[in-house]
């Protein structure tokens, strides 16, 4: 079995692709899948992140496809950690990362793809949104209140205003991918005993104090109302051009692996080789050998 195709096996119980009668309890936030423990994880991990800091250079170098990465989670669920070790091996020349907090004045009076649309990649680049336009199908349907704040005519507050994002989500990823943006979406699902650790965590030791906030405590009173909204975005907007990974997030060290692999697997589907000269181009470098070694 090849490197590839056991990256695949590894990550393919992760991977949502397309509507259907996905169910979030059908994924273990505790999992591991075939390891053992976090040591068994660590050389996997530091060897992924080597080869994706080969294959990013030659995305850069080839300067054709731009790639998307989605994160979206409920408070404590590791998303910062985990971007900053699965990328830690990148150049930074050649990767964007976004965080969106709540939207400001000038972002509400846009539609809602708006502000994320400003913030795509670059081709060459690996593009990170921490949050995102998924919000829209998430937060503001367990606080409904929200869209009172868009200044939406009514004719557009009806019942299927959640359809129509869902559809309106599918499209415009559709159309992404369809001009040279590979798409990667992840849900880290961290249950609500380990999400409860981890905000005491913060509460009991100072250097972690910055981290909480009061509104993550009245969140998690919503906690079931997250997880329907989440279950039914990530069913009707999971497609073979922009799958979902529901990645287990109760153990870090695997929620990293995961995401490396499932990273590692985009790129490494895209063939990516730095670019070939013509003729032309390999004559004007030497040329430039021969000026160069004529300097006394």
């Amino acid at each position: 079995m090849s490197r590839r195709e056991r990256i695949e096996k590894f990550i393919a119980p992760y991977r949502v692709v397309g509507e259907g009668r996905f169910r979030l309890k059908s994924i273990d936030p505790a999992d591991i899948g075939p390891l053992t423990g976090k040591e068994q994880a660590k050389d996997l991990l530091e060897e992924g992140i080597e080869k994706l800091a080969e294959m990013q250079e030659k995305l850069y170098a080839q300067n054709k496809w731009a790639v998307l990465l989605i994160f979206q989670a409920m408070d404590a669920a590791g998303k910062d950690g985990t971007i900053k070790h699965v990328m830690s091996g990148v150049n930074p020349q050649g990767c964007q990362v976004y965080s969106f907090k709540a939207p400001g004045p000038e972002e509400l009076d846009h539609d809602f793809l708006w502000r994320c649309a400003r913030c795509l990649p670059e081709r060459g680049r690996i593009g990170i949104f921490n949050r995102s336009y998924y919000e829209e199908t998430l937060v503001v349907r367990v606080h409904p209140e929200l869209l009172a704040r868009q200044h939406l005519p009514d004719e557009c507050l009806g019942k299927d205003i959640w359809k129509h994002r869902y559809e309106d989500i599918r499209n415009w990823e559709k159309y992404l991918s369809r001009n040279g943006v590979l798409i990667r979406k992840f849900f880290l699902h961290v249950s609500k005993d380990e999400q409860k650790r981890r905000f005491l965590s913060r509460l009991k030791e100072k250097e972690k104090n910055w981290k909480f906030s009061h509104a993550d405590v009245a969140e998690r009173a919503h906690w079931d109302d997250y997880q329907r909204v989440y279950e039914e975005t990530i069913r009707h907007t999971a497609t073979p051009y922009a799958p979902w990974y529901v990645v287990p997030a109760d153990k870090k060290w695997f929620t990293r692996l995961v995401v490396g692999a499932v990273v590692h697997d985009a790129l490494e589907s895209l063939n990516l080789e730095f670019p070939t000269l013509d003729e032309s181009k390999i004559k004007e470098l030497e040329a430039a050998e021969r000026a160069l070694q004529a300097e006394e």
